[in-house]
């Protein structure tokens, strides 16, 4: 079977799993999410060998230290990926709620009613979380998803996948309702942008610059996209000092390789004069190196003058 073939046979299964998703009652879906987290647990040792060989493969071919953190999974990772899937069971169930209400002078009356997208499809790079969480989101809100990771991590994703369709199947729902596009094929990402037939209702890509920038021009469906991870933190002059310290610290510091990690902080100038020199020395000595404007450089000799190029400038 060649691969637009495969394609088109994902776009028709996920179809016919949205229609049965859209109708699900929140329980069945809830149960399902329970189970998945329960399997990613008991099957935490496939999972870590799955990604253990990705992450091999990675270093062969010399990617980069963030690329290679963002690959990778930990027993402590694995269990916060099994949380954040009871996290989303905890949410509440959009589907069906209603957000407006209003009646017309000639009586009639209208709602605003969530309802489920469809069939959603997701590109993303080589980060396994993203598989749970993308997949666990999309089921929540009565959607399909196809998802299609970073071939850096084909053998992690499938081990997730696998226990989100025992999740599914535990609760008596579709197993197709979440799929994974299990090709390193870059021709499957080309046949997901076409729409699979009218199949795919929205493309959600997750990544870098180039993959975004790929998707909204080539997407013959809706985007939903977002621009790199130019994370800004701001500090008030009246924020507290320990906070705002703490604040900086866990922005930057926490994971230095993902896209949500700050790479700009403002401080109000009228704060400055108490503000300025506790950040600077929390993040020095947690190992940051700071490039700073003016002011922030003629403050303190380990601020390095910044150039127009580091405000626009992703540091992963």
């Amino acid at each position: 079977m060649d691969t637009s073939q495969t394609m088109q046979e994902m776009g028709i299964a996920a179809r016919a799993a949205a229609k049965q998703l859209a109708l699900a009652p929140s329980e069945k879906k809830n149960r399902a999410l329970h189970t998945m987290a329960r399997a990613v647990r008991a099957h935490e040792k496939e999972i870590l060998n799955a990604n253990r060989i990705d992450v091999a493969e990675a270093s062969k071919r010399g990617q980069r230290a963030s690329f290679i953190d963002r690959l990778t999974l930990t027993p402590e990772r694995i269990e916060a990926m099994a949380k954040g899937l009871e996290d989303i069971a905890a949410l509440g169930d959009p589907v069906g709620e209603v957000i407006g209400h209003w009646q017309q002078p000639n009586g009639l009356d209208f709602s605003r009613v969530r309802v489920p997208i469809g069939v959603i499809g997701i590109i993303y790079e080589s980060r396994p979380n993203v598989t749970a969480d993308a997949g666990a989101l999309c089921m929540k809100s009565g959607n399909a998803a196809i998802l299609r990771g970073g071939s850096d991590g084909i053998n992690s994703s499938r081990e997730i996948v696998r226990c989100l369709q025992t999740g599914l199947a535990s609760a008596g729902l579709p197993e197709k309702a979440i799929q994974m596009v299990d090709s390193t094929d870059r021709a499957c990402v080309g046949e997901m942008l076409s729409g699979l037939d009218g199949n795919i209702d929205l493309i959600v890509p997750r990544g870098g610059k180039s993959l975004v920038g790929r998707v909204q021009t080539e997407a013959r469906v809706p985007v939903f996209a977002h621009l790199e991870g130019l994370c800004h933190v701001y500090i008030d002059k009246d924020a507290d000092v320990d906070m705002a310290v703490k604040v900086t610290l866990n922005a930057k510091m926490r994971r230095t390789g993902i896209c949500g990690a700050a790479e700009t902080v403002l401080i109000d100038r009228a704060g400055a004069g108490h503000l300025l020199k506790p950040v600077i020395d929390a993040l020095v000595e947690a190992g940051c190196e700071i490039r700073g404007g003016p002011v922030a450089a003629a403050a303190d000799n380990r601020v390095k003058p910044a150039s127009e190029q580091d405000w626009t400038t992703e540091y992963l």
